[in-house]
């Protein structure tokens, strides 16, 4: 409705100006020019305040998600990135060598992490539960993204949802059975288990880099609660 209200406002204006250079070629008085400028520099004006408003709504978006990520990945989902990253053989990144690092290291450990080993498919099985654990920190970032409109964050929301439906369903089915390993023999599931899976380490070394350029001491105060679960885990990585 916007949008429609917005295009509807162009077009007058266009309409308007165009009417006042029909006149003029018409009667020749040239004042009509004039009055036909007004319009379009009206336009124009409209324009560039849209737009200006359009990327300062998009920059308070991402100042917001920003705290969002902030809140919920240091309680939800916590347990579930120190299980994600100690189950890694490669690239291998500790809690501690990420909160050491550089920003030039920590684009250094996003980009190592296009390609990513887990140390066994056993190791991969703690790390899906923690998923399906994580379930209800899931739905909020799924309403959150809804009510901001992180037309990306909701996608990848129903992606991990679609995902943990699968393992509790399997379970369901196979009670005490490890999902990774009927995983192994499903190529459909097994895309669905890397992707959800190897993503996660994505998205948190893209956090990591963007806090760590903008928001410094939030990032020392969340990788120090990761370093801390970590050791309180008794994981050695």
């Amino acid at each position: 409705m916007k949008a429609k209200g917005i295009i509807g406002y162009y077009v007058i204006l266009c309409v308007c100006a165009g009417l006042f250079l029909w006149i003029e070629q018409l009667t020749h008085f040239e004042f009509l020019l004039h009055l036909a400028a007004i319009p379009l520099e009206v336009l124009v004006a409209v324009f560039i305040v849209e737009r200006f408003l359009e990327h300062r709504e998009r920059k308070d978006k991402r100042r917001q998600l920003m705290y969002i990520k902030s809140y919920l990945f240091r309680s939800g989902m916590r347990k579930l990135f120190v299980a994600n990253f100690s189950a890694l053989k490669t690239p291998s990144i500790t809690m501690s060598e990420i909160k050491q690092a550089s920003l030039e290291d920590l684009k250094r450990m996003r980009k190592a992490a296009e390609n990513i080993e887990y140390d066994s498919l056993e190791a991969m099985e703690p790390v899906i539960r923690e998923y399906v654990k994580a379930q209800d920190v899931w739905n909020n970032f799924l309403n959150r993204a809804i009510t901001y409109n992180f037309e990306e964050i909701f996608q990848d929301m129903i992606y991990i949802l679609h995902f943990i439906y699968d393992v509790k369903s399997f379970h369901e089915l196979h009670p005490g059975e490890k999902f990774i390993f009927a995983a192994e023999k499903n190529e459909v599931l097994m895309i669905k288990v890397r992707k959800v899976l190897e993503d996660g380490i994505r998205k948190f070394l893209d956090y990591a880099v963007e806090i760590k350029s903008k928001q410094p001491e939030m990032f020392n105060e969340i990788l120090s609660d990761y370093e801390a679960a970590v050791n309180s885990t008794g994981i050695p990585r």
